[in-house]
């Protein structure tokens, strides 16, 4: 999901545009040759799929081509937005200019290779292959038509999309230490990542299956194979039977609808390749469809949301399930509405896509999306967005995200009790997190989170970005109060995050509004290298974190300035077991640098301005943070008629304090009045001692309506400082406009 209306501390909300269309499409987008002209040559076992504690256990080896030898350039590390770095896995890749070579030595058998490149816009190109040194007859055809996608209409968005990705059978199997080497046969290739698999033979028909071919299909794609498919599906469907897919390349000009109790399988997603940029289109279906091993290849190549340029757009009914296959150059890869309740997604691969590459669009239940493999969204990765109706008892585990280049890994747009487990999220761009937990609805009605949120298990590696319609930038683990307050339990446990380029969990309300992120808990975190904190406080709320251990932290441990000011107060609760990041950023009025440290603040700043502060009681609007809120005309005002009345603020650390000052409204509408009241502070917000003893201070608009108390050098360091009322001669409360605190 896209679109966000941002803010900037101290500034106003953004105003850029929100809307999204409802009805997304998907983009599928196309990979060069898929057999080689040597022939496929097959070993006859099993693949070894890589398993994973997290993320998914994948069927192929992954080697990036800067940690090769190469005679090219390697280029990276790069953050910033719209650079080529800064899209590649690992913020690195590899330029190669004609004749240059980048070379892989294998660590796991392979007869296929799948490489993710770039090639400049406008341009074709090609990279001639050699396995042992011997140059393959067959080379990888490359393009830039699926890459450089523009999206003016998302606020922020520059041009992006910039690596595609191409795959070729060598027609030999190849063992650990043979060597591949890729050589450009054009100007100029950038290679980010090579994908080494053993792709089994192609599976032979099930007994009884309706072959595509039977009903006209045309497997050497030169005829529009749409109507074969349709009649195999119609034949197929009334006895839940099942449609089958040789081998071969077929190409589809039109859409399918009435697809409901129906197995549609292919030879394998290497074999049986199906050419459509809209594949499933339909708004219901009675259900049991089950979607398995096959490639569906589109031709899209700019982002429209009007267009259901999708594999799936729609319902695939109940109880269906789309496994083992290779989904790509397509706008989304599964965009569902309507029914598809205990539907299962696993074992499949979803690439460059110009926007989503799957989305759960309300109403669904039950739902289970594990063990894929995702690269080169153009929008969230995996999402659920309840538009309509909630998605309720979802689950997104065990699955590899990596480089959505235009929002998040994984986004939770509201819903009730969802679980997101397990997962692996590498490079996350622009206007992204790795993680995000979000109440931002885009469109009504819209219903929020509710229930229980878990969110467990999560690794996330080079995970958020700058925001260039905030300013600022996003965690690796947001959680977003964005139009509506946080009020379901969200339980965040046993997370990894490492190499963040900024904070690493974000607690935010991003348009601006200072709604409050509720009800939440992390615990079990490792943090290793962030660039700035970690954690990043902007909004009202609270968290209880425990067992959170950093290291490698760039600037301070806690960012905790809410916004706008005088929203309220975020507070963190130590729940014990945490190390590495218990210092402060000093200053609300800038934003930490990566890996600038924490300089040394303005002596003469104000400590309790923007600041977490409590009172026993407050009166209508009037809550304690208006009091640090640096705003002299709005003010705090406790319950009427129950003196003693305190109000405390928490200067993030002991501080010695030498000066407080008080103050009320300065408009000449308040009269003059006498409060009388203490000073009292504690370094650990429960043991309170006196600073100033109780005396009456006069307030008196001629004056400016404020009060200095000068407290002795001998005075104790304090963390929390508290006023303390006993009584007012203007009105039966305490109310106070400003709570200052200085070192001098």
């Amino acid at each position: 999901m896209n679109m966000y209306v941002m803010y900037a501390p101290g500034g106003t909300p953004g105003r850029g545009a929100l809307r999204r269309s409802s009805v997304l499409a998907v983009a599928v987008a196309l990979v060069g040759s898929v057999l080689g002209a040597t022939g496929p040559a097959f070993a006859q076992r099993d693949p070894a799929p890589r398993s994973a504690a997290v993320g998914a256990t994948l069927p192929f080896t992954s080697a990036e081509a800067e940690s090769a030898p190469t005679t090219g350039q390697k280029i990276g590390p790069d953050y910033a937005q719209g650079t080529l770095a800064s899209e590649a896995s690992g913020r690195r890749a590899v330029r190669l200019n004609a004749g240059q070579s980048v070379e892989f030595t294998l660590t796991s058998a392979a007869n296929a290779v799948n490489v993710a490149y770039n090639v400049p816009d406008g341009q074709t190109g090609s990279l001639a292959i050699y396995v042992n040194g011997t140059k393959l007859a067959a080379s990888l055809a490359l393009t830039s038509k699926y890459s450089y996608v523009d999206t003016p209409w998302i606020a922020g968005a520059k041009t992006h999309h910039f690596f595609d990705n191409a795959r070729l059978l060598l027609g030999r199997d190849l063992q650990v230490g043979d060597t591949v080497k890729l050589e450009a046969a054009s100007p100029q290739v950038t290679v980010d990542v090579a994908d080494f698999e053993q792709v089994e033979a192609a599976a032979t028909a099930p007994f009884g299956a309706i072959s595509v071919v039977d009903k006209g299909a045309d497997p050497t794609g030169a005829q529009d194979s749409t109507q074969g498919f349709r009649d195999a599906i119609a034949a197929a469907k009334s006895s839940g039977g099942t449609v089958w897919i040789p081998p071969g390349e077929f190409r589809l000009g039109s859409e399918l609808s009435g697809v409901e109790n129906v197995t549609i399988q292919g030879a394998g997603s290497w074999h049986s390749v199906v050419h459509s940029s809209r594949f499933i289109n339909q708004t219901n279906s009675a259900g049991k469809v089950h979607l398995k091993d096959f490639a569906v290849i589109g031709e899209v190549t700019e982002r429209v949301d009007s267009n259901p340029d999708n594999f799936v757009n729609g319902s695939l009914g109940p109880g269906s399930s789309v496994s083992g296959m290779w989904i790509q150059h397509l706008k989304v890869g599964l965009w569902l509405t309507g029914n598809n309740d205990n539907l299962v997604v696993e074992d499949n691969r979803i690439l460059d896509t110009t926007a989503d590459g799957l989305n759960l669009n309300g109403t669904a239940k039950g739902v289970t999306v594990r063990n894929n493999f995702l690269r080169n969204q153009g929008d969230d990765s995996l999402a659920m967005w309840s538009l309509n109706t909630t998605n309720s008892d979802d689950t997104f585990e065990h699955n590899t995200i990596s480089q959505p280049n235009l929002a998040n890994g994984i986004a939770i747009y509201g819903g009730r009790d969802i679980t997101v487990k397990d997962n692996l999220v590498q490079d996350t761009n622009a206007l992204g997190s790795g993680i995000a937990i979000s109440n931002q609805k885009f469109l009504d009605p819209f219903l929020p989170l509710a229930g229980t949120i878990t969110v467990s298990g999560n690794t996330l590696v080079r995970t958020g970005a700058m925001n260039p319609n905030w300013g600022h930038p996003m965690g690796a683990l947001r959680v977003d109060a964005y139009d509506s307050a946080i009020e379901a339990n969200v339980r965040i446990t046993n997370t990894t995050i490492r190499d963040s380029p900024y904070s690493a969990y974000e607690f935010v309300s991003g348009g601006g509004t200072g709604k409050a992120v509720k009800n939440l808990t992390v615990d079990g975190s490792t943090v290793d290298r962030t660039g700035t904190v970690v954690v990043q406080a902007e909004t009202p709320g609270a968290v209880t974190m425990a067992n959170v251990t950093a290291t490698g932290v760039g600037a301070a441990g806690i960012y905790n300035c809410p916004y706008p000011a005088g929203s309220g107060t975020f507070a963190l609760t130590d729940g014990g077991g945490n190390s590495g990041w218990d210092s402060t950023w000093g200053d609300c009025s800038t934003w930490p640098q990566p890996g600038g440290g924490n300089p040394d603040p303005d002596p003469d700043r104000n400590l309790a301005k923007g600041r977490t502060t409590t009172a026993t009681g407050s009166t209508d609007v009037y809550t304690p943070g208006k009091a640090v809120d640096g705003d002299g005309s709005t003010y705090w005002e406790s319950a009427n008629n129950a003196f003693p009345q305190e109000i405390t603020v928490d200067l993030g650390s002991a501080q010695a304090v030498r000066r407080v000052v008080l103050k009320l409204p300065p408009a000449a509408a308040w009269e003059a009045r006498t409060q009388t009241l203490s000073l009292q502070g504690s370094t650990d917000g429960s043991t309170f001692g006196t600073v100033a003893a109780s005396k009456d201070y006069r307030f008196d608009p001629a004056t400016g309506n404020s009060v200095a108390v000068d407290l002795p050098a001998s005075t104790a360091a304090t963390r929390y400082l508290r006023v303390h009322v006993t009584a007012n001669t203007g009105w039966p409360a305490a109310q106070l406009s400003e709570l200052e605190a200085y070192l001098n």
